[in-house]
């Protein structure tokens, strides 16, 4: 054997690509080489010793495919493994040369492209019998549109209705056309325009879409792409007169192509992509690469995927799907395809044909090699026990990451314009009207610079609203240059006698009659560090699923991604409909999926968007009164000019939460803390506006582009908000003041504003007693509250967690066909919900005050509740997981069956606050009851050795033994990541806690857009890990039960309210809005509020969906997904 071939035995963590040579001498060397190295094609004389057997793979193929980026990458990692080499057939000699002196190899992969010679391939392996990955008589088919759709027919996989038109003199039968202006006649079947017609030869790309002439007439003519186009259309309407073609129907399909690549019967990886046919331009990125969008596939989607593979025999396969009017189509199916630009595909691929060459030729040639029995097959883990689960379904509840600062402007309004735009959108149907979308945004602009305009011309005008608060509106909606929901929106409510009450802002006269009012909002966008942690928090949360921690991954948590990819994760991912939830839920999909690219086309592909029914969006407008005294409670308490005494305590943190006590003791005074938070907001505008008077400042751009005018603009608004004209603090404004605080304290502290931290620190304190207790002072208070916001998202999670033992049809395979997956029938289903700090806080009261279990008796839930209570805030990315895992060695009927764990990370470190966090006792700590045994050796309590995760050849299953990524404590001010295992041996952090730099940050000569940085996230805690699924079902039910109870009454009083036109006396300014309208209730459903028509044994689909309302007369329900 070659002193090459040794070495590259013997680092076999380096490629080793054998290019056979082109002149005669070289040839020859290498054949003789490969004789040696090749089995049953060459002399065994060989004294060789065994161990170092080569398998060899061969690419035989045009040298543009061969050393194509996509091929290289592969081969490049295919090499990794240290019994195969990998030899390139130049393309001089599978041209020129005689198949005989073709390179002798055991495996082969071979396909046609334009040139190639297929005839000699097939020689070849007639000759030599290699391992064939693709076959090659089936690519003939390939080349034939005809012969593929008569296999794809064959195999039963749904086509687009077509018909042949075979234009041979010896078949007049089959060339029968007749043409009319709308539709032609082919062989007796009818094709109304639009339709297409596509060449026979697979070769041609020039396919055509004629139009009917209704729409213009006309065709689109598409062929291969050339620099960024795909088609151009043409005036000419009639068919072509020569040549060979199918004819087939027209599929509407929203604009984009799926395009799904197969890597064997087992794995797919699908992308969309702009469809060629909606206006021919090529959509590219800022490299200019085609953009192509990542998909998920539906259960029968998958299934096509495995029959298109197996019926054409191409291990790895490309083909083309339609999905129209709620169908899958097949249109073409394209033969070898690789996916471009996947780093992970890449890993993946040649993870799979690894694993096939090895399997199929390690026993043959006496190879040590053990065939991987992958981990990821069968999602087991052990628990805390030592007894070893399946893991069945993850759920998460997640808040947004870190977004801009949220401001508000508020204005009663009475012209005219006014209400004819809430009329003329459907507002009087509800007393209240959101608008969002860019058409809407500029007819309220456009009303905003009529009624602007009038003023200057006349000042006597019937104008009644303030000519400062209109030009607010029309500044903030001419902010960006362009309109986007995401940023800015409006809401209308309308008042049938006015504004209640007088704010800092309003007149102080009331007027009568009734009047709309007007709330705008904006900021509040998603931060380049809130995209970083979603991202890297995504990342982290593969490593919940089990299996997949073996060094060639290269990456922890690929067992997530190995069961996505073969069919046995049922994902979907719901979103409220504020953009800054729905772009952080895309980043994370990003992070968890190892997608690549921008967000938008991952938010528009992978995230639902769940607002209706009030699943994960907060609709204050129709929340209990309670909420209301709550607040007139919190803001009686903190008018006190004196210090908290006990009586205030009791009022105001009955709970006796830890947090609460500590931040009153921080306050003292209420008042007097207000004074000096208002004192400090003044030295900071003071300090802004010197800055801006400072000719070096005129050009300073702080983080994210906000300039030092709207810095100022929004400190400005607060420091006059804050104070009111009768002396005393509007508290509702406390919440801004922080969030404003934190925001400069993180992203623009390089300016150096003076008192800065002072402000944090006092307006923190306020701000840990008022956030929390705007959702309830006393326990009963929490759970009327929370029920209003998330009763919907309560019996969502109830369902999820039904539906995965309820049902085993979700998202399988179908048993014909698994074949070589270990467990087909088996899936594990997640559910994320991204949403806003109301539902968060909401969901974690019904856990803690709704009775879930009784802290005096069990003794880890008691500590549960301690370490909540000295959580000062649910910060951004704050997570709340359900685990739900099954025990097959018990029976089906006992209750031990179902083991559900509750986890909870209270999201993103404060600033400044490291060491004074409170800390739980880790992810899935040891239980009491295992205190005692020794730890188990596979168990993931076993941290005490620093192994590399290995299977062991003799065990079924690969355990993971130690968290990927360990959380260190600090070293300096910024943690780091560290892969060696955790002191104790009790339980391990599960998520990293990584500071990491904005993408966005750019060096400045300024120095100021550098000085941000991206917190990092606390890890989950476990607050419980020995629930029963019953326990926690019949805890869900009451919730839902009790809270239907409630809202029952609630639409009762609220409906008497509104039939008596009843006006509350509310402070208007310290509400999100009001509603005090007379509505249209429907009559109290008879079937519970949270009724879903499914039966409890509906299989969820894997395609993208969202809730839907069942019945109109219930208050929402869901699709069961």
């Amino acid at each position: 054997m070659s002193e090459s071939r040794r070495q590259g035995m013997s680092n076999c963590g380096l490629p080793m690509f054998l290019v056979g040579c082109e002149d005669g001498d070289s040839r020859e060397l290498e054949d003789r080489d490969m004789r040696n190295i090749s089995g049953p094609y060459g002399d065994e004389e060989d004294d060789e010793d065994q161990s170092e057997r080569q398998i060899v793979v061969g690419i035989c193929s045009m040298t543009k495919k061969s050393k194509s980026k996509p091929m290289t990458e592969i081969m490049e990692r295919l090499c990794k493994f240290e019994y195969i080499t990998v030899v390139i057939f130049p393309e001089e000699v599978i041209l020129n040369e005689s198949v005989e002196k073709w390179p002798l190899v055991d495996c082969l992969i071979s396909f046609h492209s334009k040139g190639f010679p297929l005839d000699k391939a097939v020689s070849y392996t007639k000759l030599r019998n290699p391992l064939l990955i693709n076959d090659l008589n089936m690519q003939y088919f390939i080349q034939d549109r005809r012969e593929v759709y008569r296999i794809l027919q064959e195999e039963g996989i749904d086509l687009p209705r077509y018909a042949v038109l075979n234009r041979n003199p010896d078949r007049p039968e089959e060339c029968n056309l007749v043409e009319s202006e709308d539709h032609v006649e082919v062989n007796g079947e009818v094709f109304h325009k639009p339709f297409v017609e596509k060449p026979v030869s697979a070769e041609d790309h020039n396919v055509y879409i004629y139009y009917p002439t209704s729409a213009g007439g006309g065709s689109q003519r598409l062929f291969r792409k050339i620099g960024s186009r795909s088609s151009v259309y043409s005036p000419e309407s009639t068919v072509r007169k020569t040549g060979s073609y199918i004819y087939e129907e027209f599929m509407p399909t929203d604009g984009t192509d799926v395009k799904v690549y197969t890597v064997g019967p087992d794995y797919a990886h699908a992308e969309a992509r702009k469809s060629p046919a909606l206006d021919g331009k090529v959509e590219r990125d800022s490299e200019g690469k085609e953009i192509r969008y990542p998909v998920m596939l539906t259960a029968m989607e998958k299934l096509v995927a495995r029959k298109v593979c197996l019926a054409f025999k191409q291990t790895v396969c490309g083909f083309d799907l339609l999905r129209a009017n709620g169908h899958s189509f097949v249109c073409d199916v394209n033969g070898f395809s690789f996916v471009k630009n996947s780093m992970k595909y890449y890993d993946d691929c040649a993870k799979v044909l690894g694993n096939m060459v090895m399997r199929e030729l390690a026993p043959q040639f006496h190879i040590p090699w053990s065939i991987p029995m992958e981990a990821e097959d069968i999602p087991i883990v052990p628990t805390t026990s030592g007894t070893m689960m399946e893991l069945r379904c993850v759920i998460a509840v997640i808040r947004h990451g870190d977004r801009t600062p949220k401001q508000k402007m508020k204005m009663e309004v009475r012209n005219a314009l006014f209400f004819d735009l809430f009329e003329k959108y459907g507002g009087y149907k509800t007393g209240k009207l959101k608008l969002k979308k860019p058409k809407q945004l500029q007819e309220v602009l456009d009303i905003a610079r009529q009624l602007l305009a009038e003023l200057v011309q006349h000042n006597d005008c019937e104008i009644e609203e303030k000519k400062s608060k209109l030009e607010q509106l029309k500044t903030v909606l001419e902010m960006y240059g362009h309109f986007s929901g995401i940023n800015r929106k409006v809401q209308l409510t309308y008042l049938p006698n006015g504004q209640p009450k007088a704010s800092s802002e309003e007149e102080d006269s009331l007027k009568e009659g009734p009047s709309l009012l007007l709330v705008l909002k904006w900021g509040g966008e998603l931060t380049p560090a809130g995209r970083v942690q979603a991202e890297e928090l995504g990342r982290a949360f593969r490593c919940m699923y089990p299996g997949g921690q073996g060094d060639y991954a290269g990456f922890p948590g690929c067992g997530l991604l190995r069961l996505h990819s073969t069919y046995r994760h049922d994902l979907k991912i719901y979103a409220s409909d504020e953009g800054r939830v729905q772009m952080t839920a895309a980043a994370f999909a990003k992070g968890l999926l190892a997608l690549e690219g921008e967000l938008t086309p991952i938010l528009v592909q992978m995230v639902k968007s769940a607002n209706m029914n009030g699943l994960l969006d907060s609709d204050s407008d129709s929340l209990t009164d309670c909420q209301q005294r709550v607040k007139a409670r919190l803001h009686e308490i903190m008018q006190k000019n004196r210090d908290f005494s006990e009586e205030d305590n009791q009022k105001l943190a009955p709970t006796g939460s830890p947090s609460l006590v500590n931040s009153m003791g921080v306050i003292n005074n209420p008042v007097r803390t207000c004074d000096q938070v208002h004192t400090l907001i003044q030295s900071l505008t003071c300090q802004i506006c010197k800055r801006l008077e400072d000719p070096k400042s005129a050009d300073l751009q702080l983080y994210h582009s906000e300039t030092l005018e709207l810095m100022l603009q929004r400190w400005s608004k607060l420091e006059r908000d804050f104070r009111m004209k009768n002396g005393r603090y509007d508290i509702s404004k406390i919440p801004d003041i922080y969030d404003c605080v934190k925001y400069d304290t993180q992203h623009n502290s390089c300016l150096g504003l003076e008192d800065t931290l002072e402000l944090f620190h006092l307006s923190r304190a306020l701000a840990d007693i008022i956030i929390p207790q705007e959702y309830g002072i006393t326990k009963a208070e929490k759970l009327d509250i929370a029920s209003a916001y998330c009763l919907p998202l309560v019996k969502k999670i109830q369902l999820d967690l039904q539906r995965t033992h309820e049902d085993e049809a979700v998202n399988k395979l179908h048993p014909l066909y698994s074949r070589g997956v270990m467990s087909p029938g088996r899936h594990v289903r997640t559910r994320l919900y991204f949403t806003s700090e109301s539902h968060v806080h909401s969901l974690l009261s019904i856990f803690r005050y709704g009775g879930l279990l009784d802290e005096r008796i069990d003794e880890q839930w008691k500590q549960a509740m301690d370490y909540l209570s000295a959580v000062t805030e649910l910060n951004y990315m704050t997570q709340i997981v359900i685990m739900l895992y099954e025990d097959n060695n018990k029976d089906p009927s006992s209750e031990e069956r179902f083991h559900v764990e509750l986890h909870f990370s209270p999201g993103v470190k404060g600033c400044k606050d490291e060491d004074n966090a409170p800390l739980g006792f880790g992810f899935r700590p040891a239980s009491s009851e295992n205190h005692e045994k020794q730890t188990d050796p596979g168990s993931l309590e076993d941290l005490s050795q620093d192994e590399p995760d290995r299977a062991a050849p003799s065990e079924p299953i690969s355990i993971q033994r130690k968290s990927p990524l360990i959380r260190n404590r600090k070293a300096g001010s910024v943690e780091v990541l560290s892969e060696s295992n955790a002191s104790r041996g009790s339980a391990y952090r599960l998520f990293p806690s990584s500071s990491h730099q904005s993408p966005e940050i750019k060096p400045s000569g300024l120095g100021f857009e550098g000085c941000s940085m991206v917190p990092s996230i606390y890890p989950l805690e476990t607050l419980h890990n020995s629930l029963s699924l019953k326990q926690v079902d019949e805890f869900l039910t009451s919730v839902c039960k009790n809270g239907s109870e409630t809202q029952f009454k609630r639409l009762k009083s609220l409906s008497a309210m509104f039939d008596s036109h009843a006006q509350p006396s509310i402070d208007v300014e310290s509400q999100e809005t009001l509603v005090t309208t007379p509505v249209q209730l429907s009559q109290p459903p008879i079937r519970p509020l949270w009724y879903s028509s499914d039966p409890p044994s509906t299989a969820s689909s894997a395609g993208p969906s969202s809730p839907s309302v069942v019945e109109p007369s219930s208050n929402f329900g869901f699709n069961c997904e």
